[in-house]
């Protein structure tokens, strides 16, 4: 039986090979060097050199310094990253930003051949909208229902941690996430919301007169857990078959049965996701005691896939019926600021937008800096001026200006640059009643658990 050291004495460095071959000759007699090392470079892992970079599609205009400044980091985080091996296509948005020195752009979308890209969709997988309409209902009786209801902040919540029975099977027979901890967030963080730009809105439609409920979340502890084993997995193959790509653009092989299985986990943290919405928008439709007509749902920070490609939209919404196959009527969801409408959109797929359209405003600057380019104000201040005859609540009862519209990119800019690149059409747009939002807490800050269930 052939060891790990009779390999590297045969002149082989360590690598996943080593268990295949073990295994290969197990249980063979008189197994010579020369069959060996005839195996082990039949199966050897082929290394991947970094690429010519791929031109990609902007989207966008800029006409002040501070857009000319943001679309300059934006393009050269984009440039970098275009040499990864496997990418065939990309483009960015109107609401582009970027996240960090060669990570791939807010706005960002990456197309490659057979290859998953964790550090792309981030922590906060499946980010998401989900409208739903109650009619002809008041809707400060709607947002009140809802404030009684959801739950902003860190950690989990008691009210609403049963999943369902298909659903914890699904968990439990995945190995990303069957751990203990996966499965303790999947019950304990559903019906939450988290922080940073997540909110509950409400707003009457243009075209209808109904009211409308709208969420904006992730996929909280869970997606969390799922992207750090995704990385590790990512970077253990970029070790071993292409070292010289950048950590933040390793990727898993779909047609490895680590890829296959990582595929399957993220299908499955999008069901919990979409449970996640569902759980608060029925806690509200409960409380006024109204029947839903409707609802839209679409994630805009995810992978996608077609035949063999992958789409990675980091912060872009999906236009195209393939990449939202649970939704029948092909409308999605395109929130900009809490003072302006939700968009309600549809479209098609061109060569230059590759699908996708804009999934908000974007910001042309961070939360810090514009922070301090208003702290010649007090919070007070600036927070009856941006939210002046809107309904807008901050569950730490502490107000996050870096939230509030001016924060955000010009919002009729956005929607001038959909019509200019063909990046969907708005169909209806729900007007701004008003929100609610997580605002600012520090770590020691934990919401009242209410168990409001079991009061209804």
């Amino acid at each position: 039986m052939i060891s790990g050291k009779e390999l590297i004495r045969l002149g082989f460095a360590p690598s996943k090979l080593f268990s295949l071959a073990i295994a290969e000759f197990a249980n063979r007699d008189n197994v010579t060097d020369d069959s060996i090392v005839s195996f082990m470079n039949t199966h050897v892992t082929k290394v991947y050199e970094l690429q010519p970079p791929v031109p990609f599609h902007k989207n966008i205009l800029v006409e002040t310094d501070e857009e000319v400044q943001n679309l300059n980091l934006v393009i050269a985080d984009m440039e970098s990253i275009m040499v990864t091996p496997h990418i065939v296509d990309g483009c960015i948005m109107p609401d582009s930003m970027p996240t960090s020195n060669g990570h791939i752009p807010v706005g960002g979308v990456i197309v490659t051949n057979g290859t998953i890209h964790p550090s792309w969709h981030s922590a906060d997988i499946c980010c998401s909208v989900m409208m739903t309409n109650f009619g002809k209902v008041d809707p400060k009786e709607v947002l009140d229902a809802a404030n009684n209801v959801t739950h902003f902040g860190p950690g989990g919540r008691p009210e609403y941690s049963e999943l369902t029975a298909e659903l914890y099977n699904e968990f439990l027979t995945n190995k990303y996430l069957s751990s203990a901890r996966s499965m303790e967030l999947a019950a304990s963080h559903l019906g939450t919301q988290g922080d940073g730009n997540h909110f509950l809105f409400v707003g009457v439609s243009k075209s209808t007169g109904d009211t409308m409920l709208v969420t904006h979340h992730g996929s909280r502890g869970v997606g969390a857990a799922l992207y750090k084993k995704g990385i590790m997995t990512a970077e253990s193959f970029r070790k071993e078959i292409s070292p010289m790509t950048n950590k933040k653009n390793a990727w898993i092989p779909y047609d490895s049965d680590e890829g296959r299985e990582y595929w399957s986990a993220l299908q499955i943290v999008r069901k919990w996701t979409k449970l996640n919405h569902n759980t608060i928008h029925t806690a509200v439709s409960d409380t006024i005691n109204i029947k839903p007509i409707n609802n839209i749902w679409n994630e805009h920070n995810f992978v996608f896939k077609d035949g063999d490609l992958f789409y990675h939209a980091k912060g872009a919404t999906p236009l195209d019926a393939k990449f939202v196959p649970d939704s029948a009527d092909g409308l999605r969801l395109i929130p900009l600021n809490m003072s302006e409408p939700i968009l309600v959109v549809k479209g098609d797929t061109t060569s230059s937008n590759l699908g996708f359209a804009p999934h908000g405003a974007g910001r042309n600057i961070g939360r810090s800096q514009h922070k301090r380019n208003n702290s010649d104000r007090t919070i007070d201040e600036i927070f009856k001026e941006e939210t002046a005859k809107l309904d807008v609540r901050f569950f730490s009862n502490r107000v996050d200006i870096s939230e509030l519209p001016s924060a955000y990119k010009n919002a009729s800019e956005i929607r001038k640059q959909m019509d200019e690149f063909n990046l969907g059409t708005v169909v209806d747009e729900i007007m701004p009643y008003g929100c609610i939002m997580a605002g600012e807490f520090d770590r020691t800050y934990r919401p009242k658990q209410l168990n409001r269930k079991k009061q209804r």
